[in-house]
């Protein structure tokens, strides 16, 4: 490939897959549905390839359309019938595989608590490594409101689990410990 030459996006796809997925994840705090989100984000920009400029960030074009997708999911969704009864809801969880001091299982109800603006902050800044302005940008707000979202929930967070802000929490799980360590370096 020549200097300055790009590769054709399609080829790219793949290698977002898993943010994506952890990112889906995020938002929609549900297996099947994160796993729907991100089909559909992929079908998006498979079919709208064409508006994507090659040589930007392609990641964060495909966050974009995942997290318009995820609104746009739920602004439909508030006009369906509801699982009233939570046996659906249920019948899709699973217990985490591990056990320690920190269980996984804690920390998705402590992330499951998080408003979804601060969710999505800290997944963002945390988990996917975008920088603030990123994350800014692909949220449609300003640079100080994703710092402010993501402090608030790093803060809400901790107390939510109960942990002092100094302690260092033992998880097992590659994305959680990603959100923390991020949100710990960037606090200074």
């Amino acid at each position: 490939m020549a200097d300055g030459a790009h590769r054709d996006p399609r080829d790219e796809l793949v290698e977002h897959l898993g943010a994506l997925r952890a990112f889906a994840m995020s938002l929609t705090r549900n297996s099947a549905a994160a796993d729907d989100l991100v089909q559909d984000t992929i079908e998006k920009a498979w079919k709208n390839m064409d508006k994507f400029q090659p040589g930007t960030n392609l990641r964060a074009w495909l966050f974009t359309i995942q997290r318009n997708a995820f609104y746009s999911i739920r602004r439909k969704a508030k006009r369906e019938v509801a699982d009233v009864d939570g046996a659906m809801a249920a019948s899709l969880s699973e217990k985490p595989a591990h056990d320690g001091r920190l269980a996984m299982n804690d920390f998705r109800k402590a992330f499951e608590q998080l408003p979804d603006e601060q969710r999505e902050a800290l997944m963002l800044v945390g988990a996917s490594g975008f920088a603030y302005e990123e994350a800014a940008e692909m949220c449609g707000v300003a640079v100080g409101t994703i710092k402010s979202r993501a402090n608030r929930g790093r803060r809400r967070l901790a107390e939510l689990m109960g942990l002092d802000p100094d302690e260092d929490p033992v998880i097992g799980d590659t994305t959680n410990d990603s959100i923390i360590a991020s949100s710990q370096s960037r606090q200074g």
